[in-house]
């Protein structure tokens, strides 16, 4: 089986909600979670901001991916939603219901915070986290990737070595944001550190890589757009109709595997006859 058949069957399998909703191709790896300190903030009558720290890390991002997924485990009454940025946790709650709830505090904000602080003390209860590391295949250069010479020429370095590079990185997802399933991620080699466009385009076509400073991205849809143009996937970042619509989450680790454009364009074929079933 060659190597784009093996990316399109375990796609296949992601679509079909099989092989435990892991993605296109994985391994998992694991962390010992920690008690992490952070603070607490207001943000609105239905919401909270814990700030783990101020610089951008891996254990930060460790940290804030470990609580994220020990409070889905033990929510407290009203409990909505948590957002995940890259050193901070924003919980989403139903007022009247916290309000009502049997939570210590005078106020919906005393008895969310107090019950986040007493769950951070028993972090040690989640032994280890997993991160999903998920193979993006690419087509680098040409249209899909149209910047592409300009960051070699602005490296001094070829194109075949932009894509060694790019491709031989493992990346982080930090957060997801900008637009539905827009992952930022981290783990750029600084010899790709490339600043944004100076004029955006109009328009980004949808499964763009690109590189914006020390980071680099992938565009889950048709949008405006100024980062450094590389490549692009045939993998659908974000669709409404699957369970878990967004393709990546923060805390998952990314490779980028390099394509040609004849697997590319083979790519789409299989998953529009695929998606008619």
């Amino acid at each position: 089986m060659n190597r784009i058949s093996k990316l399109m069957r375990n796609h296949h399998k992601y679509l079909a909600g099989a092989n435990n909703n892991k993605v296109v191709a994985l391994v998992m790896s694991s962390a010992i979670a920690t008690e992490q300190a952070f603070s607490i903030y207001y943000l609105s009558e239905c919401a909270v901001t814990l700030e783990f720290g101020q610089s951008i890390n891996l254990q930060l991002l460790d940290a804030v991916s470990a609580y994220n997924q020990l409070l889905h485990q033990q929510p407290f009454h009203g409990f909505n939603t948590a957002i995940p940025a890259y050193t901070t946790l924003t919980v989403l709650f139903d007022p009247v219901v916290v309000s009502q709830a049997d939570l210590s505090g005078a106020t919906c904000f005393d008895k969310v915070s107090n019950y986040l602080q007493r769950l951070n003390q028993h972090q040690k209860e989640l032994k280890e986290t997993t991160a999903t590391r998920i193979a993006i295949p690419v087509c680098y250069g040409s249209d899909y990737g149209p910047d592409l010479q300009e960051v070699a020429d602005l490296h001094r370095l070829s194109i075949e070595e932009v894509i060694e590079i790019h491709s031989q990185a493992v990346y982080k997802v930090y957060m997801i944001g900008f637009v539905p399933g827009f992952a930022y991620l981290g783990g750029l080699d600084e010899r790709l550190e490339t600043p944004r466009k100076s004029s955006p385009r109009k328009k980004v076509p949808a499964g763009s890589v690109g590189i914006a400073g020390m980071q680099t991205g992938i565009y889950p849809m048709q949008t405006p757009g100024g980062w450094q143009l590389i490549g692009r996937t045939p993998v659908k970042l974000f669709d409404v109709n699957r369970a878990q619509p967004s393709l990546l989450k923060a805390g998952d680790e990314i490779m980028f595997t390099p394509i040609t454009e004849k697997e590319f364009i083979d790519f789409n074929v299989d998953l529009n006859v695929f998606n008619r079933f």
